[in-house]
């Protein structure tokens, strides 16, 4: 499952104190219930450490401790995994300081950080806008120096205040399950173990002739985050419905393209079939400037890679 980030701004409202305290009954309830679909994958991850963090105005967490029945939800919760603050669960040396999130006008870091993540959010429900299983969160993010200000969009992340909406999440956590399962590439430890594996490993998934010196040659610390975003990209062709999902698969990361003169100077490559095409979609990895163009070809349901490497250009 991945991470359940905690949307800080659930926990920013002023409410009665026995209102709050059933809220956050529930919401460790509902993390419990992700937990038991996916044990080992149920990390929360938070703005502030669990025992430091306030529910609402006034209300830091002890006085939800001394309340009836908590003390037993508040001891699993500490024997879960936790992070905090929410940077702390992105990639070694990745800060995505050129994307902000917004949810009705206002800065949502927890909630941003769950969609850079692939992730889902979740809530105190002390506000009716939490008492849901879909958040629609505004998205800008800083374009390159060749490209003008900055690019706007809407995205939606899952998310959970109650164990109700938990139940709606329930076939995704085991489609995430599985695929950790099937994907368990932990075994791999340089380039070259992993392009010998690519066939096996990532049957939806092509690469341009010069791709193979890439992986054979990247940085030992590369390999993990490398293979991470093929599983990931290959199990989204693998899932991929193009009725419901037209403009092609959810990758599992975020995934931009490049623009004007970057695009024309940097993302042509000669494909597979001997045409030249734009690579100018790409997805980060890290540590660094890390970066994956590919393009995905709806017909045939597979994505052609044409670089793993350093940012183009450097």
């Amino acid at each position: 499952m991945p991470h359940l980030f905690l949307n800080e701004k659930s926990c920013e409202t002023t409410a009665d104190p026995d209102r709050v305290n059933r809220a956050m009954t529930e919401l460790v309830r509902t993390i419990i219930a992700v937990a038991r679909v996916d044990r080992p994958g149920t990390v929360l991850v938070a703005r502030d450490p669990v025992n430091a963090l306030r529910l609402a105005e006034d209300h830091p967490i002890a006085k939800w401790i001394g309340t009836p029945g908590a003390k037993e939800l508040w001891q699993r919760l500490l024997l879960m995994q936790t992070k905090y603050p929410h940077e702390d669960a992105y990639p070694d040396g990745e800060t995505f300081s050129d994307v902000a999130y917004s949810h009705d006008g206002v800065p949502v870091t927890g909630l941003g950080a769950a969609h850079l993540m692939g992730g889902a959010g979740v809530s105190l429900k002390l506000d009716p806008r939490w008492d849901t299983d879909r958040v629609t969160l505004q998205r800008e993010e800083l374009l390159d120096e060749e490209a003008d200000g900055s690019a706007l969009s809407e995205v939606h992340i899952p998310h959970a205040a109650t164990r109700e909406h938990v139940e709606t999440h329930l076939p995704w956590i085991r489609e995430e399950v599985q695929a950790a399962l099937k994907n368990d590439l932990s075994g791999i430890r340089t380039g070259a173990e992993l392009w010998e594996r690519c066939p096996d490993l990532f049957p939806n998934l092509r690469f341009l002739p010069h791709v193979e010196a890439q992986i054979r040659e990247l940085k030992q610390y590369w390999v993990h985050p490398v293979r991470k975003r093929l599983a990931e990209m290959d199990h989204a062709v693998e899932v991929w419905d193009a009725a419901s999902e037209p403009e092609g698969p959810l990758w599992g990361s975020t995934v931009t393209p490049e623009h004007g003169a970057r695009k024309r100077e940097y993302c042509l490559f000669t494909d597979l079939d001997g045409t030249d095409q734009y690579f100018d979609t790409h997805l980060r990895f890290t540590p660094g400037a890390g970066r994956l163009h590919f393009r995905f070809l709806q017909v045939d349901r597979r994505a052609h890679v044409a670089h793993i490497g350093n940012k183009l250009g450097i």
